[in-house]
């Protein structure tokens, strides 16, 4: 009796759904140099925000005698330091607008004559609002992300470095190149003192931001359609299931 072998055919592989060939893919979007100084400047604007601090309400009193003490000088040699990694970073930050991915320009300006840009302001308001459950899609910064980054940091980073190393340059003396590069800011605020008012009300300014773009940044993560926080990590966009 013959018997008859057929070789059985390989299973075919299941074909991708439309739904899962229109996914969208991961964007990468915040590069390296972009990533590294984003945790670098949140260090040194803690520092500056804790040293700042005290440099303006010192403690009452330090225990032991005084010429053993150098609290307030550790401080604000802490704070100048800090100051330096901040105003360098931020200009290692413009120079890599220029030469980095389209997303590492977003900070540095808006596109107020774009119809589309003023469109997803208010879709991202009825976002916030609860209104809509339609949040932002794209990949790089939501429309009133950029309008916060734009507005208060990149403008409260460049106000709090010229007025900062405006009171540095008085320390300095006359002739340093901090007295010679922002010496005219003392005088354009009034007096010294005028100016060390302002710093500190620009430091709050800035603690607001911060605390504002640390929730929108967590509310983002857990309600939106795609990756924030790991984004700043390694530096893609992901779509969520």
């Amino acid at each position: 009796m013959a018997i008859e072998i057929t070789a059985s055919k390989p299973a075919a592989a299941p074909q991708a759904t439309a739904a899962t060939a229109a996914r969208p893919r991961s964007v990468y979007v915040y590069e390296a140099p972009v990533r590294i100084w984003h945790w670098v400047n949140m260090l040194a604007i803690l520092v500056l925000c804790v040293t700042g601090y005290f440099i303006g309400k010192p403690l009452p009193t330090q225990p032991g005698e005084a010429s053993a003490n150098y609290l307030m000088g550790t401080l604000r040699f802490v704070h100048f330091t800090a100051a330096y990694v901040f105003a360098i970073g931020l200009l290692g930050r413009i120079y890599w607008a220029l030469v980095g991915n389209a997303f590492s320009r977003e900070l540095f300006y808006l596109p107020v004559f774009t119809r589309s840009f003023w469109q997803e302001v208010v879709a991202m308001l009825k976002w916030y609002a609860l209104i809509s459950r339609e949040g932002h899609t794209g990949a790089g910064h939501n429309p009133l992300a950029r309008i916060a980054m734009f507005g208060m940091f990149l403008f409260g980073s460049l106000f709090m470095v010229f007025t900062g190393f405006a009171l540095y340059g008085e320390g300095e003396q006359a002739g340093s190149w901090a007295d010679r590069l922002f010496g005219w800011v003392v005088p354009l605020f009034g007096q010294p003192q005028d100016v060390h008012t302002w710093h500190r009300l620009g430091m709050w300014y800035l603690v607001a931001f911060i605390v504002f773009h640390i929730y929108a940044s967590i509310r983002e993560d857990i309600m939106g359609r795609e990756t924030v926080i790991s984004t700043m990590v390694n530096g893609y966009r992901s779509p969520k299931e």
